[in-house]
């Protein structure tokens, strides 16, 4: 079984989408295993419309997840968290003072 070649994002080999073909799009199974996370947390996140983008497909309307969307969606979280972006850490905001201070 050959995987398919991924950006620098690409999940370690064990979580790899087992899918043989190369599509440009993910079902839940696949998407979830890249992702790190179970199918069941994918459909919980659908359902309160959190978590990555997803479509349905084909006549059976199955749920399927971009690459690409699903990068971007990683690339997010990790500008949304403050241990990955420096300009969103408490820490380094200037101190404010008080409205009515006498200092």
């Amino acid at each position: 079984m050959s995987l398919p070649t991924r950006s620098p994002l690409a999940p370690r080999a064990e979580s790899a989408p087992t899918s043989e073909v190369h599509a440009p799009f993910l079902n839940v199974k696949d998407a979830a295993a890249y992702l790190g996370v179970s199918p069941h947390t994918l459909y919980v996140w659908r359902h309160r419309r959190q978590g990555p983008p997803s479509f349905r497909m084909g006549p059976r309307g199955r749920v399927m997840y971009r690459w690409t969307a699903l990068d971007a969606w990683i690339h997010e979280q990790e500008r949304a968290d403050s241990r990955s972006n420096p300009a969103l850490n408490p820490l380094n905001a200037h101190p404010q003072r008080r409205v009515g201070s006498s200092a």
